[in-house]
């Protein structure tokens, strides 16, 4: 069995990689986006979120609130 023969290429660089997989997205018709979410793990969201929820909670629409969260919430298993 013949061992296989080195490369003389260097190596590509990781920019020249992703470069390469970009290309090859937008031949088949793809472009990038990019999108921005909360970061859902900062202590300032979690802090956020619960005083939300507590100011919900106390709301005096708080069942009609409810109310409508769980109707959206329902899987339709049909």
């Amino acid at each position: 069995m013949e061992e296989p023969v080195p490369s003389s290429s260097k190596p590509r660089s990781s920019r020249a990689k992703v470069r390469e997989h970009r290309e090859r997205l937008r031949a088949q018709g793809l472009r990038p986006i990019q999108i921005w979410v909360p970061d859902v793990r900062s202590a300032s969201f979690k802090a956020e979120a619960h005083r939300q929820s507590l100011a919900v909670s106390s709301s005096a629409q708080e069942y009609d609130d409810q109310a409508f969260i769980d109707s959206v919430s329902i899987l339709n298993d049909e």
